[in-house]
């Protein structure tokens, strides 16, 4: 049986991409990119302050700037399907959890909205009720609102 390749430590990009993001997160990092702003500062009037050293701390930034949007943006894209992946095994692993949920971040936000809803009734009963250790489900919410529904003739 082949195994799935692990695409983001086999790739070059992959392993740089993880390596620049680890990195750009330490205390390091920091100190390094305070060190150089420091040392730009110092070298301010060896430069007059002149344009040209404005233009060299803008540019650096700028560019810095602009890549690590993309590399936060992918780590944050691989920390959220790891974290939608793993609640979606406790969801199909519990029993009584129900599995509609599981690829919920698929939903179309009409669908979320309802979902919310019934949500919002089922911690709507659980305030009414006394018994910290009584649950209830997304079955009991769609019954109490139908039920508020035709009590309203809607």
């Amino acid at each position: 049986m082949k195994h799935a390749s692990k695409p983001d430590s086999t790739s070059f990009f992959g392993r740089m991409a993880e390596g620049i993001t680890k990195f750009s997160g330490s205390t390091a990092a920091f100190i390094a990119a305070a060190g150089l702003v420091l040392v730009w500062a110092l070298t301010g009037p060896l430069f007059h302050y002149s344009e040209t050293w404005q233009l060299v701390i803008n540019t650096g930034t700028t560019i810095i700037t602009f890549l690590m949007v993309f590399l936060i943006q992918r780590a944050q894209n691989k920390d959220s399907l790891v974290l939608h992946l793993k609640l979606n095994e406790l969801l199909a692993a519990t029993q009584g959890a129900s599995n509609r949920l599981i690829n919920a971040q698929d939903f179309s936000e009409e669908e979320i909205k309802t979902l919310h809803d019934f949500y919002c009734i089922l911690a709507d009963l659980a305030k009414k009720d006394n018994d910290l250790g009584k649950t209830h489900t997304v079955e009991e919410a769609e019954d109490n609102h139908s039920e508020k529904l035709a009590a309203h003739g809607e």
